[in-house]
């Protein structure tokens, strides 16, 4: 996959840097209040190893409040346009699930759309970003944030997410996106139960023989699991995204880099072992 002019390996694990450019996003070391500030963390995710930086002014935390198009727009572009002369190398991402936002990033500087949205929120989504020739992350999802938990229904979550995310990537290929990425969505619209089967059958999404990112970092699977908050469920990250490694990611989306640039390098520390004994399961 071509990103910012670089051919882009998924074999090698990516790290995604989470910046919120709200006031309400779930963990606040991600927030970032203005400018500067978020300049300050890109330039901070940058030094820990980050591979990708992913921008959002659009909480999508459950129940979190609407934000209008033109205030998403000025609290995003800024920061997309100053970092991106401030890092020329570095691979940018717009988190927002709005056409006419992406369209204003990919301009800015942006050179990944990442939707949670999926397409389901702006129909005029999928020929945007056709027409900008950019990567696209399609993350599942069923509703908005402010009711997203009302339709975690699922016959078989694995099963069911799969079929709903196919239809999607049926939909991009004839709307003309080459460059897609997966998100199962954990979280949005999935049970804390959901979420831990689809982490342990993360393989079956690989079905799509497409890259996938996974995004669980401090999120309430973890923290409700362990019985804490979301400032104290870095451990259960790190636990988490070294299953996530094991069975395939491409991309982990976290808010603490370093320490996610440590779980890879552990992971592939493993590899010659794994690779040279065809008995091993793991």
């Amino acid at each position: 996959m071509l990103i910012n002019g670089r051919l882009i390996d998924f074999n090698k694990p990516l790290t995604m840097g989470v910046i919120n450019l709200t006031s309400d996003s779930f963990h606040s070391g991600s927030r970032a209040a203005g400018v500067e500030a978020a300049v300050a963390l890109s330039g901070k995710m940058i030094a820990d190893g980050a591979d990708i930086l992913d921008f959002g002014a659009y909480s999508t935390r459950p129940g979190a409040g609407d934000v209008n198009v033109k205030d998403e727009i000025a609290a995003l572009i800024p920061v997309i346009e100053k970092v991106a002369a401030a890092f020329p190398e570095m691979i940018i991402s717009a988190d927002t699930f709005r056409s006419e936002v992406a369209r204003a990033a990919v301009k800015a500087g942006a050179q990944i759309i990442n939707d949670v949205g999926g397409g389901l929120f702006d129909p005029a989504m999928f020929e945007t970003v056709a027409s900008l020739g950019v990567p696209y992350i399609l993350m599942h999802n069923r509703s908005m944030p402010q009711t997203m938990n009302q339709h975690a229904d699922y016959k078989d979550v694995v099963n069911d997410v799969v079929l709903e995310l196919s239809q999607k990537v049926h939909d991009l290929r004839l709307a003309g996106v080459s460059d897609i990425i997966i998100d199962p969505g954990f979280g949005f619209a999935k049970t804390v139960e959901h979420n831990y089967e689809m982490m342990m059958r993360l393989e079956e999404f690989h079905i799509f023989e497409l890259p996938i990112l996974v995004g669980i970092s401090r999120k309430s699977m973890i923290w409700r699991t362990l019985n804490t908050t979301p400032e104290h469920a870095l451990n259960g990250t790190t636990a988490l995204h070294m299953l996530a490694l094991e069975r395939g990611a491409g991309i982990l989306r976290v808010h603490d880099v370093k320490e996610a640039r440590e779980a890879i390098a552990i992971w592939e520390r493993c590899l010659p072992y794994r690779q040279t004994n065809p008995t091993y399961k793991g």
